[in-house]
């Protein structure tokens, strides 16, 4: 027998190959996939999507007023122009901007990012800053370098519900303190420092967005600013400031930051996907030298790198344009917003509504009458054709369900004033069911503020 015959299988071995003209033959059955829910880490019990997330596909349909989302409107940026600095950018510098970079980010943009944050007082050193994919990615470096399963984070009553969701990611348990009208409430910062050192315990930091919240629409006094960064010495507690918003002040005012004044202390967390475009997903942190390594590292085994073109054309726009012409339109835009979405509530709501006032950035956070629940309210609403978000979302304890956030940085001026007439009709058609059926036990559900007052009002600190 030749060797290329010996070295043949036998023809029983290999796979029936169908002729032309035979009959069809059955598809092969897929394997089935295994249940692999036993062998996930314990910490995914705590990866759940955020009530907004599942929104998002009812909420973009176009006969739906979405008063949801907080996207950016992004109808002011000069397209055009960005257009030829992105083909420039390619053209000249395209092997660089393609190219791995470094895990810390484009030096040039570090030096930058320093020059915006000096709009706040801040004073730092490129060599501190982080470049990340977003400061979502910046908050989840954070916490993955201080939090063990069952440490404590105190954030804000209520939060960022992006912040919430990687505290659970990391299985950290969030503690809320209460806020009012001029934000965080030091007195019920220091009672739940107090308690905790009581037990034995530390709170890892103090999470907080101190400017025009997210997504309570206040903004923490300067007054405030300083007492809580003394407790938070005090009971030797980091900060972590998360400020996406900072610029976006209606009166252009801005307000100091609490990385200004106590640099050792805080972890500054900034964007521009507000200020300038989101979808290019450029953040950072600004952190002490000690933190910054563990970040820098931290980021180098999440992303490598994050991506060079994306910081290089922030850099260009940064470099070429008037970025603070831009950022300026833009308030004016959603101050205008803002306007529409303030006077659609006076007029519409029911008595009994309680809102906040914003003096910047994107939201109102509105607290409805009691009976109410505003998580199972929300279907009929879509059913109106307007969405929101519901206040359980920005809880990790379960409360929230009489507020609900309403997000004025996108639709239009017409549009909103639309949404808040369709919401008034929902919650019209809620308060006429609850009138004749009477209003459910809500003895284990706290609600948000008291009495019937129309206007501005926020958590007070006996009930968040």
């Amino acid at each position: 027998m030749p060797p290329s015959a010996a070295a043949s299988p036998a023809p029983e071995s290999r796979p029936a190959i169908p002729e032309a003209g035979s009959a069809a033959v059955s598809a092969p059955v897929p394997a089935r996939l295994p249940d692999l829910a036993d062998r996930f880490a314990s910490r995914t019990e705590g990866m759940t999507a955020s009530e907004i997330r599942a929104l998002f596909a009812v909420a973009s349909r176009p006969e739906v007023v979405s008063l949801a989302g907080g996207m950016p409107n992004l109808a002011a940026l000069p397209l055009d122009l960005l257009a030829s600095e992105v083909a420039e950018l390619i053209s000249r510098d395209g092997q660089v901007a393609l190219q791995y970079g470094s895990a810390q980010g484009v030096p040039l943009l570090r030096e930058q990012i320093t020059e915006v944050m000096a709009a706040e007082g801040i004073r730092a050193h490129a060599d501190d800053v982080v470049v990340t994919i977003g400061s979502q990615m910046a908050l989840d470096l954070v916490t993955r370098i201080f939090c063990d399963p069952g440490d404590i984070v105190l954030a804000e009553g209520p939060s960022y519900v992006g912040a919430l969701g990687s505290f659970a990611a990391y299985q950290a348990q969030v503690r809320h303190v209460a806020m009012d009208d001029d934000g965080l409430v030091p007195a019920a910062l220091a009672e739940a420092l107090s308690q905790l050192a009581a037990a034995g315990r530390r709170a890892k930091f103090l999470y907080t967005v101190p400017n025009f919240h997210n997504p309570a629409g206040v903004t923490l006094a300067v007054a405030r600013r300083a007492e809580i960064l003394e407790l938070c010495r005090r009971y030797d507690v980091l900060v972590v400031e998360d400020n996406p918003y900072g610029l976006l002040g209606f009166d252009g005012q801005t307000y100091p930051a609490l990385r200004s004044m106590d640099p050792d202390n805080v972890i500054y967390l900034g964007s521009f996907s507000k200020t300038f475009a989101s979808g290019l997903r450029v953040g950072w942190a600004l952190a002490p030298p000690a933190v910054r390594d563990k970040l820098v590292l931290a980021a180098e085994s999440a992303t490598l790198c994050p991506p060079t073109f994306n910081q290089m054309m922030v850099s260009r726009y940064l470099a070429g344009h008037d970025w603070r012409g831009q950022v300026k339109s833009f308030r004016e835009m959603y101050r205008e917003r803002r306007d529409a979405m303030l006077g659609a509530l006076s007029t519409y709501l029911p008595a009994g509504c309680r809102w906040t006032h914003p003096d910047g950035g994107f939201y109102v956070w509105l607290t409805v009458p009691e009976g109410v629940d505003t998580k199972a309210m929300l279907p009929r609403a879509v059913r109106a054709r307007v969405a929101y978000a519901s206040g359980t979302g920005f809880y990790a304890d379960g409360l929230g369900s009489r507020q609900l956030r309403l997000s004025y940085c996108y639709p239009t001026p017409e549009r909103i004033t639309e949404g808040v007439r369709r919401l008034a009709g929902v919650l019209n058609a809620e308060l006429e069911v609850l009138h004749t059926f009477g209003t459910p036990d809500r003895a284990a559900t706290r609600s948000v503020g008291s009495g019937t007052r129309r206007g501005p009002q926020t958590p007070s600190p006996d009930t968040t």
